[in-house]
């Protein structure tokens, strides 16, 4: 199975992924999802299909790429990371999920693109996505098992990304800057858990 995008350090991976993900990019402003082929895609990229096995195993797995690499991107421009030590630190990775989903939803309503299948791949890429950078700070700050970590970090990223799906559904949606608080206290209780160890002595930090 290929790694990470967010992993890849050879150049010429990196590069063979941007020119298939640019390639995608580039043909969902012209035609909906569920109508590109991988043919099309490795036209538009100018490589073969080999090439495109090589990095995804087929083109909801690149979807899927472009979606959680394009908020990883937000989050290092922003120079955002969760240090796993106060549930309100992750306040500033929920803000950042509020503005790239409003910004990927209008980029998608601008392309009329038919939301049939990409709805599902761009939650489950969002929720690892979110799920990757809180499993990141737990295992750095917090002294809990590995596999409650995991656990917990899914409970999280799967209860912030519900509750910032609800508030793009409102139809008079305030700012994502007063939205947070509220989704921070949602889920602070899971986050506290989360530094505490099953007998709920606080982990060392």
């Amino acid at each position: 199975m290929p790694i990470s995008d967010c992993e890849v350090r050879d150049p010429r991976i990196r590069r063979t992924r941007q020119l298939l993900q640019g390639a995608l990019t580039q043909l969902l402003g012209t035609k909906p999802f569920d109508d590109i082929s991988v043919q099309d895609i490795t036209d538009a990229a100018t490589v073969n299909r080999a090439t495109f096995y090589d990095h995804y195993t087929d083109k909801f797995a690149l979807l899927e790429a472009i979606i959680a690499g394009g908020f990883h991107k937000m989050l290092h421009e922003r120079s955002v990371s969760y240090d796993g030590t106060c549930p309100s630190a992750a306040g500033v990775i929920i803000l950042a999920a509020c503005d790239y989903l409003a910004n990927l939803r209008a980029a998608q309503a601008r392309c009329q693109e038919r939301r049939t299948n990409v709805e599902a791949l761009e939650d489950g890429a969002m929720i690892a996505a979110i799920r990757r950078v809180l499993a990141d700070g737990m295992a750095k700050h917090t002294s809990i098992p590995e596999e409650r970590q995991t656990m917990q970090a899914a409970a999280v990223s799967w209860a912030i990304y519900g509750a910032i799906k609800e508030w793009l559904k409102m139809p008079d949606r305030p700012p994502a800057e007063a939205i947070v608080p509220e989704i921070v206290a949602l889920v602070t209780p899971l986050l506290w858990s989360a530094s505490e160890d099953p007998h709920g002595v606080t982990a060392s930090r």
